[in-house]
C-alpha cells in the first residue's frame, strides 16, 4: 500500500478522515484545557477515541482503494 493514496481531495472519505482526526484533537484539547468532572472527561475521551477509530477506518478505506483521479 502506498501512502500517497491517502491524498484524494476529490473523495468524500478524505474529508471525513480529516474531520474525524481534527475532532479528536479538539476533544483532547478541550479535555485538557478546561476543568471537567470525571463523567465529562470520560465522555470526551470516549468521543475522541470513537473519532480516532472512524478516522483510521476512513484512512484504511482510502489506502485500500485506487485513487479516483490522478493529481499533479
Amino acid at each position: 500500500m502506498k501512502l500517497k493514496r491517502l491524498w484524494q481531495p476529490a473523495n468524500k472519505l478524505f474529508w471525513m478522515m480529516l474531520f474525524f482526526n481534527i475532532m479528536s484533537s479538539v476533544c483532547t484539547y478541550v479535555m485538557r484545557a478546561y476543568p471537567w468532572n470525571m463523567a465529562g472527561q470520560l465522555l470526551l475521551a470516549a468521543i475522541a477515541l470513537v473519532n480516532v477509530f472512524f478516522g483510521l477506518a476512513a484512512a484504511w478505506m482510502l489506502m485500500r482503494d485506487e485513487p479516483t483521479s490522478t493529481g499533479p
